[in-house]
């Protein structure tokens, strides 16, 4: 029933991200082509510093980052902690806690991230474009799970669940791409300086340290030492989220006794006189609300605290903010034509056909096989409609074309500009077409409770 109700909350609060994420995209796609296109583009280039003395913690390579720099680097390394939390969340209590549950999205997952990449690569091969083969590997759990809040109760709840699992799996294999495939020069010295403070880290998680200050001080330390370490930033979010205790320090049955033993000291003839707003409380009355007070920090669990507390950070403006600093494409000097050429259709046909047939196909070889069962109330058709979602990759998509191409000089930026058009083009044809689906192959009536 937690992982059940994880879910629904986690569908209410994407499709509410999904909708700030469309206006943020729209208002870029039409900056970049407005009058305030130079304004726009130039402010993403503009120095940002954090300083103590000489000492810049936004600093990479002993420069300090853009804005644009910033965003990527430090605020998608607060989205990656997110994801971190959320990871070990299903591990330990949802849909990851056993391989026979999450077998089904699982495989899906993995096929859904193998098939885009061998068509993007089959499409490209011979060109200059093949460093970004892992863009259409994506999925973007706010657009597509916003999608299927639209459809409401007619959804399956079993449906919700394969969407989800399969979208935290896919991002655990965009994680990994990150971590391999997209590091510079490594420096030595810095992953050392990283690792002692991880270990720390480690230490209090282990020893249930629930201060979350210790994990953000600490955690952006490890921050600035990836950043300039050579591996990407976004990793040490991910690393740091497993430091977190998923332990509250107070057992819940506790937590009940304190209040038990407090509520005494406010006897109900006190408060008999709703209107009456003068009522002063005794100072033992505020030291018992303040020992229940205290007693409630420790009854959530930092993991479930900080998830709950950045889940509105992320989703209303972190991820729009990323969106609108990276999806302006400028029409001018690209043809439509060019969507059906090069590294925009590489991308295109990745996320529409490739993340369906990987997804789809995967699932069918498996149950087909007995190995796993059909999700409860889904249909071949159903399963093959979310299957069609998964190639909405907008997010992560974007975010890996710019780890591609952004530091490639001009070249790197055509090819830039061509892969979001790609991107978007993709994610836009497989949303439509998934809700098309869904709409037509879910029963009318409501199924999903």
């Amino acid at each position: 029933m937690d992982s059940l109700y994880a879910i629904k909350k986690s569908i209410k609060n994407y499709a509410s991200g999904g909708n700030v994420l469309i206006i943020a995209t729209l208002l870029a796609f039409i900056i970049a082509n407005s009058p305030l296109a130079d304004i726009y583009f130039s402010w993403w280039a503009q120095p940002i510093s954090l300083q103590l003395g000489n000492f810049n913690l936004f600093s990479h390579g002993g420069e300090p980052m853009t804005v644009m720099a910033f965003i990527n680097d430090a605020l998608m390394a607060i989205f990656f902690f997110t994801i971190g939390l959320e990871i070990k969340r299903e591990v330990l209590v949802g849909e990851l806690t056993s391989i026979k549950q999450a077998l089904l999205p699982i495989v899906a997952a993995i096929g859904g991230m193998v098939i885009p990449v061998l068509l993007f690569v089959y499409i490209g091969q011979g060109s200059d474009y093949l460093r970004g083969s892992a863009i259409p590997m994506a999925t973007d759990i706010a657009f597509s799970l916003g999608v299927l809040a639209m459809l409401g109760k007619r959804v399956p709840i079993s449906l919700k669940i394969f969407l989800t699992t399969l979208a935290v799996v896919d991002d655990i294999g965009g994680i990994l791409v990150i971590a391999f495939f997209y590091s510079t020069h490594i420096e030595i010295s810095y992953l050392l300086y990283a690792a002692g403070v991880f270990a720390v880290l480690l230490i209090g998680g282990r020893a249930g340290v629930n201060s979350k200050m210790f994990y953000f001080i600490l955690g952006g330390i490890v921050w600035f030492f990836f950043l300039n370490s050579g591996i990407h930033p976004t990793i040490a979010g991910v690393l740091v989220a497993f430091c977190i205790p998923a332990k509250p320090v107070l057992a819940t049955s506790h937590f009940i006794s304190i209040i038990r033993k407090e509520i005494v000291n406010f006897p109900q003839e006190q408060f008999n006189d709703d209107n009456d707003n003068s009522i002063m409380l005794s100072k033992e009355q505020i030291n018992c609300l303040k020992s229940i007070e205290s007693a409630s920090d420790k009854v959530i669990s930092p993991l479930q605290d900080l998830e709950d507390t950045l889940h509105p950070l992320i989703n209303y403006l972190i991820i729009p903010l990323f969106a609108f600093a990276n999806a302006g494409i400028v029409l001018s000097g690209i043809e439509i034509s060019s969507l059906f050429t090069g590294i925009s259709l590489a991308v295109f046909v990745g996320l529409v056909a490739g993340k369906f047939l990987g997804i789809f196909l995967s699932s069918w070889a498996v149950i087909k096989l007995k190995i796993v069962p059909m999700p409860a109330r889904a249909t071949w058709k159903s399963l093959a409609a979310v299957s069609m979602l998964g190639g909405i990759g907008f997010t992560v998509s974007l975010f890996i074309a710019n780890l591609s191409f952004g530091n490639m000089g001009p070249e790197g930026a055509e090819l830039l500009e061509h892969a979001k058009l790609g991107i978007v083009m993709g994610s836009l044809v497989s949303g439509i077409l998934g809700y098309v689906l869904l709409d037509l192959f879910l029963p009318k009536q409501e199924v999903g409770e």
